[in-house]
């Protein structure tokens, strides 16, 4: 069988399983995502073990700190895959909601209601908890779900997917849709244009990861993509900032979990505060070994702070304001208010998420109307962008597209709609 072959019998089974899951009651798709859950924690022994021969297998590679923590699955993250399935299955079934409901002037009703897309493609790198998510949230939006993970998760991602599988044949039986939820067989890379060329099968891509991974799917796919490229976003610190609450606010947005993609890439500080706020924080950086790549003013009052000599400071290239770093590095720059910070976020930024810190409502609303991001914060962190912490239970991924869903991506996200018309009879005149 040729590769187009086992990719082709892969679609044709998944878009017949999506047919009998659209079919599912939602108290039979709650049932096997509970039955999902508990089965991830009974096995957490198993997938440790799985995800143990793929982390050595990353540092053999080379991978670095910070993706290997991606790759990581420890019981408090194989516990939060099973939360989110358990969330998942108690919130509102996505399916059959009435969006719109009109009558004509001729009695002819006009219902807008929402219905499954189909199949979905998953291309994803190194975190194998996007297999559970991923899987979870199209089973109760009545997608089926063909899943291709990076090879460096290889093992974690065979045995979450086998995991579930067996737990919702055992909750539903013959009802479980046998292909539901598929894994890609091959590592082979061409496997990807091959499976996405089959439009008549597979309804939706979605590609999460790097920004080079994102880009080559989107330019081989023949079906429609769900995207963001990268995630540089920015933290401004305005004159009007409680210095407090923004040394919170940056620590979190870059220590706490820096290879992910609502992690903060560039500081931002207005000018009137920059000669108090720098030093400090870049003391607390640097407690975190932060490296801080600098424009030339944040360069003199460090410098003039004697920070130079306790920090990992760079000057700033060109370059480096486009770059999404996953990593412990930050770029940082002094600009002259807010009108600055929204044309920098607006040229340099990758449209994910952005925040300001101010007690200033009105410099905030401006910010907030300006800043074109798929999600914008006023004294908060951009690490807030996940549809968990939307309240979307687990998320299927992020877009920054415009047309179509845009920021986190749960259940609803994962509809489509049809119109249904009611009649009496009427016919066109």
């Amino acid at each position: 069988m040729t590769l187009l072959e086992q990719m082709t019998e892969l679609a044709r089974q998944a878009k017949a399983a999506s047919r009998l899951l659209a079919g599912l009651s939602t108290a039979e798709k709650n049932q096997a995502l509970l039955a999902m859950a508990d089965a991830l924690e009974r096995e957490a022994g198993a997938l440790k073990e799985a995800n143990a021969r793929d982390l050595e297998t990353g540092r053999q590679a080379g991978l670095s700190a910070a993706m290997l923590d991606r790759l990581r699955l420890d019981d408090k993250r194989i516990a939060g895959m099973a939360r989110g399935l358990r969330e998942v299955a108690a919130l509102p079934d996505p399916v059959g909601r009435v969006l719109d409901d009109r009558t004509r002037p001729n009695g002819l009703r006009l219902q807008k209601v929402s219905v499954p897309i189909g199949v979905v493609v998953i291309i994803y790198e190194a975190r194998p908890n996007v297999t559970a998510d991923a899987a979870g949230l199209c089973f109760k939006s009545g997608n089926a779900t063909i899943l291709r993970g990076g090879k460096e998760a290889l093992n974690s991602n065979r045995l979450i997917a086998e995991t579930m599988v067996a737990a919702g044949r055992a909750a539903l039986g013959g009802r479980f849709p046998e292909h539901a939820l598929q894994v890609v067989p091959t590592t082979d890379r061409e496997a990807v244009p091959a499976l996405l060329s089959l439009t008549q099968y597979v309804d939706l891509c979605m590609p999460r990861g790097g920004e080079g991974l994102i880009r080559a799917v989107a330019e081989c796919s023949k079906v429609p993509v769900i995207k963001h490229y990268k995630g540089v976003c920015h933290v401004y610190v305005d004159r009007d900032a409680d210095p407090d609450m923004a040394e919170a606010i940056v620590l979190n947005a870059k220590c706490q979990r820096p290879a992910v993609c609502n992690a903060m890439e560039t500081l931002l500080v207005d000018r009137p505060l920059a000669a108090g706020f720098l030093p400090r924080i870049a003391e607390r950086l640097a407690e975190r070994r932060v490296q801080l790549r600098v424009d030339e003013t944040a360069a003199g009052i460090l410098q003039a702070g004697g920070l130079d000599r306790k920090t990992d400071i760079r000057p700033a290239t060109e370059q480096d304001w486009f770059t999404e770093y996953n990593d412990y590095i930050l770029n940082v720059r002094v600009v002259d208010g807010v009108e600055a910070a929204v044309a920098h976020i607006n040229h340099y930024g990758s449209a994910h998420s952005d925040s300001i810190v101010t007690r200033n409502e009105q410099t905030a609303r401006r910010f907030l109307n300006e800043v074109d991001s798929a999600a914008v914060y006023w004294n908060a962190s951009t690490r807030f962008t996940d549809g968990g912490e939307f309240g979307m239970g687990a998320e299927i991924g992020i877009s920054t597209d415009k047309v179509g869903a845009r920021g986190p991506m749960g259940l609803e996200e994962l509809t489509s709609y049809k119109w249904i018309g009611i009649g009496s009879g009427q016919v066109r005149t």
